[in-house]
C-alpha cells in the first residue's frame, strides 16, 4: 500500500517554490523568503476524539487536519509554506481508498492557501486511524505575534462566532490565514492566538504568558447559531457554549483601544471582528454580565488528558 501510495501522491504534487525538492526523496527542501523566520507547528487528530471515522468522510477529515494547522500559523501571522503528512492507517482500511480520499480533502485547502504538501510518513497497524500534519510557514523577522505580547489597557477582539462547533463546523471552518495577513499589514495587534480549546481556556493562555489578566463582557460574545441550536438540547446558556466548546479556530487577538475602535467600525476583513473586553493588570480572569457585577470567569475548555 505504501510505496503506490507514495508513487501517486508524488504524481499529485511537484516541486514549486518555496519546495526545490517535494514528495519522492528522503526529506523535502523547503526555502523560506530572505528576512523572513520559519514558523513550525503540528497537530495530530485521531478517529473517536478529533472525528469519527464512522460518520465523517475521509475528504473532511483530511481538510480538518490540514486546517487546524493553518490556523495555528494564522495566529502568528505567518503566511503558509507547506506541509509534511503522516498517517497511521488501521490495517483493515489500508486496502481502500482512504489514504487518497484524504490527501484529497487536504489538497482543496492545500491550494487555496498555497501550502503544498511537501512530504510525510505512512503506516499501516491495528488501530484507530492518526493523522498527523506538520506545516512550516513564514513571518517577517520579529514581526510574528506571540502570545505573551498583550499590553495593559488592550482590548480584546475575536473574528467570527463562537460556540456549537461540534454541530459540524469543526470539520468545515476556514483557517483565519487571510484575515490574519490583513490584519498584520494594516493594523497594529500586539498578542493572538487561535481558539481550539475554548475562548476561556485559551484566553487563559494568552493572559498567563502576558502576565496579565482580563475582563470579559459576556453580553458582547459573539454566539454561533450552532450555540444556541446545541443550547437547546444540553440546557447550558448558548454563552456558556460559546465559552467553553472550542474547536471555533477563530482568532482571539488584542489592540490599542484606538484600533479596536477602528477595526469594529471598518469592518475590514470577510468575517465580523468583536470587541469582547479587556487585558489588565491584575492576573484575574474575570467576567461581567449585562449588569456589570463582575465574578471570576472559568477557565472552561477542552482540556488535553496527558
Amino acid at each position: 500500500m505504501e510505496l503506490e501510495f507514495v508513487k501517486w501522491l508524488a504524481s499529485q504534487s511537484g516541486a514549486a517554490p518555496p519546495i526545490s525538492l517535494g514528495i519522492g526523496d528522503d526529506a523535502a527542501l523547503v526555502a523560506p523568503p530572505p528576512g523572513r523566520e520559519l514558523v513550525v507547528t503540528t497537530d495530530m487528530l485521531t478517529d473517536r476524539v478529533h472525528f469519527d471515522l464512522r460518520e465523517h468522510s475521509a475528504e473532511r477529515i483530511g481538510y480538518k487536519a490540514l486546517a487546524v494547522n493553518l490556523s495555528d500559523l494564522a495566529a502568528m501571522a505567518a503566511e503558509p509554506l507547506a506541509a509534511l503528512v503522516s498517517i497511521n492507517v488501521p490495517r483493515n482500511e489500508s486496502a481502500t481508498p482512504l489514504p487518497r480520499e484524504l490527501y484529497i480533502g487536504m489538497r482543496r485547502l492545500a491550494d487555496q492557501f498555497s501550502c503544498p504538501i511537501a512530504g510525510g510518513d505512512t503506516n499501516v497497524a491495528d488501530g484507530p486511524l492518526v493523522v498527523s500534519v506538520t506545516a512550516l510557514g513564514s513571518v517577517e523577522t520579529n514581526r510574528a505575534w506571540l502570545r505573551c505580547a498583550a499590553e495593559p489597557e488592550d482590548r480584546l477582539l475575536v473574528t467570527g462566532a463562537l460556540g456549537g462547533s461540534r454541530l459540524g463546523r469543526h470539520l468545515d471552518f476556514t483557517p483565519r490565514v487571510n484575515e490574519a495577513r490583513q490584519l498584520h499589514a494594516n493594523f497594529e495587534v500586539h498578542a493572538a492566538i487561535d481558539i481550539s480549546d475554548g475562548l476561556a481556556l485559551d484566553l487563559s493562555r494568552l493572559v498567563e504568558a502576558s502576565g496579565a489578566g482580563a475582563i470579559v463582557d459576556l453580553d458582547r460574545i459573539p454566539v454561533s447559531p450552532d450555540a444556541i441550536k446545541l443550547a437547546h438540547q444540553s440546557g447550558k446558556s448558548p454563552v456558556t457554549h460559546a465559552l467553553g466548546d472550542g474547536e471555533d479556530f477563530e482568532l482571539l487577538f488584542t489592540a490599542p483601544k484606538h484600533v479596536a475602535a477602528e477595526l469594529c467600525r471598518l469592518q475590514p476583513l470577510g468575517c465580523r471582528i468583536t470587541d469582547i473586553g479587556q487585558i489588565t493588570i491584575d492576573r484575574l480572569l474575570q467576567q461581567r454580565d449585562a449588569s456589570g457585577q463582575i465574578s471570576p470567569l472559568e477557565r472552561s475548555g477542552y482540556q488535553h488528558g496527558v
